[in-house]
């Protein structure tokens, strides 16, 4: 079971989607701008963001952005979420850090195939802290880059 937020200023959308998610065995919350995902970020990290490309006020690839600059969400999966058409844009959130793109309209299947897909590409790698620690640790030991050249 992974915690997923969705982020879309279409309420009925975002109810679908989390109706979807939780039949499937998830957690699932949603907001509907992107100030207050940021905000709720600050104090809550989900497992996946699922984020609407295009909203009033802050954008999706706003948002993006500002998670991918952010210490603490720099490394959190994101999908986006979005009725834009067209390859450009897609390649452009991408680009900007997502792991995946799922169009609106949906089909269940598929989204609940690309959230599989993006939530397993994350079992096994630390968690940024955890790699954060490593790399401290290493660095004390005389490498400035925190990096082993070794096995021990």
């Amino acid at each position: 079971m992974a915690h997923i937020l969705i982020v879309d200023d279409d309420e009925i959308v975002a109810e679908l989607a989390a109706n979807i998610l939780i039949e499937a065995g998830h957690a699932c919350g949603w907001v509907t701008d992107g100030d207050k995902v940021l905000q709720l970020l600050k104090w809550r990290r989900p497992d996946l963001l699922l984020l609407d490309q295009d909203m009033p006020g802050m954008s999706g690839r706003q948002v993006l952005r500002e998670v991918r600059q952010s210490a603490r969400n720099y490394d959190l999966p994101v999908i986006m979420f979005t009725a834009i058409q067209g390859a450009e844009d897609e390649a452009a959130a991408m680009y900007g850090g997502a792991q995946a793109y799922v169009r609106k309209p949906f089909d269940r299947r598929f989204l609940l195939h690309t959230v599989k897909l993006v939530l397993h590409s994350r079992e096994g790698r630390p968690a940024h802290r955890e790699l954060r620690e490593v790399m401290e640790y290493n660095a004390g030991r005389g490498r400035e880059d925190g990096f082993v050249t070794r096995a021990v």
